[in-house]
């Protein structure tokens, strides 16, 4: 039998080296995919289409204790994330967005697929209306996703925030969701001007008594549950 030729061995190798270099390239190009999941936990609170960032450190949705931006304050005063998508998008080169398809009805699921652009570390924000509110929203902003494996999925449980932007009139004329049908975003701010936890509604049964919201609107937090998965 004849020896192993050692020059033969190189050249069987060299295919396998030149894909696994090129196996380690792409993955720090970034391309790293998540599916989102944002699950309705109220009893009557339809929430608006998810708005989906991936961002690194240069961008922020949001902050309790701060003023929340023109982006935030449409959406969780109408359920509009479009300017908040378009802020993100223009914050730094390596931002991607997504949206979701429709309201996210009690309940109910909405899934979004988003693909990142980021070599490092990547940050997820995620936003969404409780339509039936003056400018009640949930989500997370933030969260480091970098680390998220293969079928080890993130679960986080979500609050209810106020985005100080609206005072919580409970006005039916006040509140674009089915309870109301009114008006969403308004330029003007009547209420803290920052960003809190969200104090909840009063309703009419319990004694607002213009109140456009019954006991069926209340809500406890968590509001929402929301999973993200690493598929790619």
């Amino acid at each position: 039998m004849k020896p192993f030729n050692l020059k033969m061995r190189y050249w069987l190798s060299l295919p396998i080296l030149v894909m696994t270099i090129l196996g380690l390239s792409a993955c720090n190009q970034g391309g790293r995919s998540y599916q989102i999941d944002l699950t309705n936990l109220t009893h009557n609170q339809p929430m608006s289409p998810l708005a989906v960032i991936l961002h690194d450190q240069g961008f922020q949705a949001w902050k309790t204790g701060l003023p929340a931006s023109d982006g935030i304050e449409r959406l969780a005063e109408g359920g509009d994330s479009s300017i908040l998508l378009e802020m993100a998008a223009a914050s730094t080169p390596n931002t991607t967005t997504a949206m979701g398809s429709d309201l996210i009805l009690p309940g109910h699921t909405d899934s979004v697929t988003i693909t990142s652009k980021i070599k490092g570390a990547i940050k997820l924000s995620v936003a969404s209306m409780l339509v039936n509110t003056n400018d009640g929203f949930t989500g997370a902003s933030a969260v480091d996703v970098s680390s998220i494996r293969f079928n080890e999925p993130l679960t986080l449980f979500v609050h209810t925030l106020d985005a100080g932007t609206e005072a919580n009139d409970e006005l039916a004329v006040n509140l674009p969701g089915p309870a109301g049908g009114g008006e969403g975003f308004n330029m003007s701010r009547n209420d803290r001007n920052f960003i809190t936890v969200h104090p909840g509604v009063i309703t009419a049964d319990d004694g607002l008594i213009m109140s456009a919201l019954d006991g069926s609107h209340r809500f406890d937090n968590p509001v929402a549950r929301l999973v993200v998965s690493r598929i790619r």
